[in-house]
């Protein structure tokens, strides 16, 4: 017996993080969904000038769907936006490569298997933050990363050992160990942060954004590059859109 179109069709509530082009009017979706983690989805036409969701489907957009369940991939057949954040982040490239690096590391984090509600809500509170100018946008990104890899389950210690638990602050920090370590734990060949890094990793995580708007461009600096070396241990590899973002 045939189904009925109900259960052929189904809402979802997403955000859009890249697209593909697909034969000569169509493209590929991928989204992550509050619901269903990540899906990807055919939009049949949108290259077309007389689409009419197009421009809702473009990437960092936080739309509310209706999906039909294909054979192969499911196919987009109503959209409507919920927040146009593509807009106020096309517009400034600092904002732009951010999003860019927070799409491809969110793309990679649902993709082995950390989906749901929790990851979508830090994908649209950071494309939301960076369409508005709230906080620098290297802050922004970098307030994403440790958030979203704590979220998947590696979440970093700034104060106490993150190896045998001790007491810090700490003035050494190990990406394979989880972050500060005391000195009876320091590897070999750890990194030596200075007191306003760690300050600054640790307000980033816990989203305290007045220490992390106040900090100078030396702990910035000196934190991205922890950030950076904590997320490619942790995904085995480099999020290669992290070479185009513009920091202080």
């Amino acid at each position: 017996m045939p189904s009925s179109s109900a259960s052929r069709t189904y809402r979802a509530v997403g955000v859009v993080l890249r697209t593909y082009k697909l034969g000569e009017a169509d493209r590929i979706i991928v989204l992550l969904t509050r619901e269903q983690g990540q899906v990807r989805a055919v939009a049949k036409g949108v290259r077309r000038t007389s689409s009419k969701f197009g421009s809702r489907l473009e990437p960092f957009m936080s739309v509310d769907l209706q999906l039909a369940h294909g054979r192969n991939l499911d196919v987009i057949t109503q959209v409507e936006t919920k927040g146009a954040y593509g807009y106020g982040i096309a517009a400034d490239y600092a904002s732009y490569t951010a999003a860019t690096a927070i799409a491809e590391t969110a793309e990679r984090l649902t993709d082995i298997g950390e989906t749901g509600g929790a990851q979508y809500a830090l994908v649209v509170g950071a494309f939301s933050a960076l369409s508005r100018n709230l906080h620098p946008s290297e802050l922004i990104l970098d307030s994403y990363l440790l958030r979203a890899l704590a979220t998947a389950g590696w979440a970093p210690s700034f104060t106490d050992c993150a190896r045998c638990g001790a007491p810090g602050p700490h003035t050494a920090f190990s990406a394979p160990l989880g972050g500060a370590v005391c000195p009876a734990c320091r590897p070999p060949g750890a990194a030596s942060p200075s007191s306003a890094t760690m300050d600054l990793l640790g307000a980033l995580l816990t989203g305290d954004w007045a220490i992390a708007d106040a900090s100078d461009a030396g702990a910035r600096r000196e934190a991205a590059g922890l950030v950076a070396a904590y997320l490619q241990w942790h995904l085995e590899r480099g999020v290669a859109s992290l070479k185009y973002v513009e920091r202080v």
